[in-house]
């Protein structure tokens, strides 16, 4: 079953938004919001995975190498699952902007972000161009 399906969806199978349509249609809308659903859905089983991992791994390790490395890569485990827990926060903020209508556009400037950003980033709230400007202004207030 694909995405589309699973949600729904009457996208036609290997749509991709294209240039050539009016931005942010009811189908590129559509497409992003399954877009980012599989990607939350996708994060959430890979989530579980790790907790039923880390549950199994519980076993104290007489050796003390073999201890710190294991605490290492659970750690490790655990701060990528945090940054995975911040990542569907964002999913979920591009979800309701697909509800309200304000996906796609720069929260900056308020023109279109472009597809190919949205493809590589869905998340994405700034246009390339605003992005590289925020990203200017930290690097100076940093130096300073």
């Amino acid at each position: 079953m694909s995405v589309a399906e699973d949600w729904g969806s009457d996208l036609p199978d290997g749509y991709r938004p294209g240039a050539k349509e009016k931005f942010m249609n009811p189908k590129m809308r559509e497409y992003f919001r399954l877009k980012l659903l599989a990607w939350k859905q996708e994060i959430i089983a890979e989530s579980k995975l790790t907790l039923s991992n880390l549950q199994q791994e519980n076993v104290a390790q007489p050796d003390l190498v073999d201890r710190a490395s294991s605490e290492a890569d659970r750690a490790l485990e655990l701060r990528t699952r945090d940054r995975q827990r911040k990542l569907i926060s964002k999913i979920d903020a591009a979800l309701r902007r697909i509800e309200e209508g304000g996906y796609g556009y720069c929260e900056d400037t308020g023109e279109p972000i472009g597809i190919k950003r949205l493809e590589a980033r869905p998340t994405a709230t700034l246009s390339l161009e605003a992005q590289e400007a925020h990203e200017r202004n930290e690097r100076v207030h940093r130096n300073d």
